[in-house]
């Protein structure tokens, strides 16, 4: 992900979700420093509800290595009280970097290193 441009994976909803900790796994390969805006979204419709939101500053590893970096975070959200058609939205955003390319998340971990980004909802 580059400057100005977002990228959405949608999750449909099958149930409520509590309030609590949302444990996010986002490994990526750096390609050039990039800060990046992650957001979790609870879409209803064609309303958008933000449920948490942090930015990192990214920065590739030395020697031209494109290789997946671990990065996880544990972010307090409140619950979503479950209607059908709602989707759970987990959005990244990037900003000042050089390249459209500077995060990329890890698509294959056996060859690119990392993890698959997950979103673990609290129980």
């Amino acid at each position: 992900m580059g400057p100005g441009r977002f990228q959405d994976a949608p999750f449909d909803l099958v149930a409520s979700v509590p309030a609590g900790t949302y444990r996010v796994i986002y490994d990526g390969i750096i390609l050039f420093p990039v800060d990046v805006t992650f957001d979790l979204i609870h879409r209803r419709g064609a309303v958008d509800t933000m449920l948490a939101t942090w930015s990192q500053t990214f920065e590739p590893l030395p020697n031209g290595v494109y290789r997946g970096q671990a990065f996880e975070i544990d972010q307090p959200a409140p619950a979503i009280s479950f209607e059908d058609g709602d989707q759970l939205i987990y959005r990244y955003t990037g900003a000042n970097s050089q390249s459209m390319m500077s995060y990329v998340p890890v698509g294959f971990p056996e060859s690119e290193g990392g993890r698959y980004t997950q979103v673990i909802l609290p129980r």
